[in-house]
Order: structure tokens, then sequence, then C-alpha cells
């Protein structure tokens, strides 16, 4: 989980756009994350499994 402070100072503007930190909406995590969706991979499977992501369905076999 990441802290209020590290959440506020990637919120800020960077001096060069190469140094965004794009964070997840729900955790705010920054590793793993995935654009389409705007949250980190383990938000994302959570979300999947519950079904609130439209087309995404779980692969089983």
């Amino acid at each position: 989980m990441a802290t209020k402070a590290w959440i506020e100072k990637s919120q800020r503007k960077p001096k060069f756009m190469t140094r965004t930190v794009r964070r997840c909406r729900i955790c705010g995590r920054k590793r793993g994350y995935i654009r389409d969706f705007g949250v980190c991979r383990l938000c994302f499977r959570e979300l999947a499994h519950q079904g609130l992501i439209p087309g995404v369905m779980k692969a089983s076999w």
C-alpha cells in the first residue's frame, strides 16, 4: 500500500514527461499497472473474478 506522501508526490506534474508515475486507482500501487484499465494487476484480477470488468473472462482449462 502506497503512503499518502508518495501518492501526493506522484500526482504532481513532473519536470520531464518520462518521470510520470501511473498508479492504481484502487490501491495506489505503481508496479504492475495496466494502462487500459487504470488498475494494477492484483486489483485487475480481483475485479475480473467478480465480473466487474466488461469483456474480460477468466480463462480456465
